[in-house]
C-alpha cells in the first residue's frame, strides 16, 4: 500500500510517500513560507523526483488537526483536491498521534504537545506497547497547569514531542514532572508521522472518501471567540 502524506498543521510543511510502513521519499520545509504556496508544489516535485505518480498512490493522508487553523485547512483542502479526481480513499490523521509515531521507537510514554496560545497546548498522551501506540487521552486543548497536574501522577517519564515541546519543558521541568525532550530532528511535525498514522487507520478499516475529510480544530478560532465575547457583552 502506497500512501501520500501531507503535513501543514504548524510552521513546518512536509510531504512523504511510504509503502507498507517503509519511507520512500520525504520533502520537509521549515522556512516559514506560506503553505498555500508550497504544499502542492512540494507534493508534485516529490512524486516526480521519486519516479512516482499520483495514480500509483492508494491512500491520501493528511494531518487533519489540531493545529494552526489556516495550516490545517490548507492541508485538508490539498488532500481532498488530490483524492477527489481519482476517487482515492483518505486518512484524516490526528496531528498529535502522527507526531507520537515519530518517536514511538523510544518506548515509554509520549506526550505530544502543540502551542495553542493563551496558556494552552493541544495535547494527547500515548504509551508504546510492542511498537504500537496505546492512547492514554483523547486529542484536546488543555491548560499548562492542568497538564502539569496530570503528568505529576505519571509513573513513567514523558517524552515531549511537537512544536510545543520546548514550551512545555521550560514550564514544567522544575515542578517535579519527569520529562525528556524528543531529539530535535524528530520533534517537529512531519509527513512521515502522518504516513505511519495513516497505515494504522488503513489496518483498522478507518479510511474515508474525500468528502468526509474535515478539519479537527478542538477549539474555537480567535475570530469565533471574539464574536462570542462581543455577543455576550451585547446581551449584558
Amino acid at each position: 500500500m502506497k500512501i501520500l502524506a501531507l503535513e501543514s498543521s504548524a510552521i513546518t510543511a512536509s510531504v512523504a510517500v511510504a509503502e507498507d510502513g517503509r519511507l520512500l521519499a520525504q520533502s520537509f520545509q521549515n522556512s516559514g513560507l506560506t503553505h498555500s504556496a508550497t504544499l502542492m508544489p512540494m507534493a508534485a516535485h516529490l512524486l516526480e523526483h521519486a519516479g512516482l505518480s499520483l495514480g500509483e498512490m492508494d491512500v491520501i493522508a493528511v494531518a487533519a488537526g489540531p493545529g494552526s487553523f489556516t495550516g490545517v485547512r490548507i492541508g485538508v483542502a490539498a488532500a481532498k483536491g488530490l483524492a477527489w479526481p481519482e476517487d482515492k480513499l483518505c486518512a484524516p490523521c490526528s496531528t498529535l498521534e502522527s507526531m507520537a509515531w515519530q518517536v514511538a521507537h523510544m518506548g515509554g510514554e509520549i506526550c505530544a504537545v502543540m502551542d495553542a496560545r493563551r496558556q494552552q497546548v493541544y495535547n494527547a498522551r500515548f504509551r508504546v506497547e510492542e511498537g504500537r501506540l496505546i492512547r492514554l487521552t483523547p486529542d484536546r486543548a488543555i491548560g499548562l497547569e492542568a497538564l502539569e497536574e496530570e503528568l505529576r501522577g505519571a509513573q513513567t517519564p514523558q517524552v515531549l514531542v511537537g512544536d510545543g515541546a520546548l514550551l512545555c519543558h521550560r514550564a514544567l521541568q522544575n515542578r517535579g514532572v519527569a520529562l525528556r525532550l524528543a531529539p530535535e530532528h524528530l520533534r517537529c511535525q512531519s509527513a512521515w508521522g502522518v504516513a505511519c498514522a495513516a497505515l494504522e487507520m488503513a489496518r483498522a478499516g478507518k479510511l474515508v472518501p474525500a468528502a468526509q475529510v474535515t478539519p479537527q480544530y478542538h477549539r474555537l478560532s480567535q475570530a469565533e471567540r471574539e464574536r462570542l465575547e462581543r455577543l455576550g457583552q451585547a446581551g449584558e
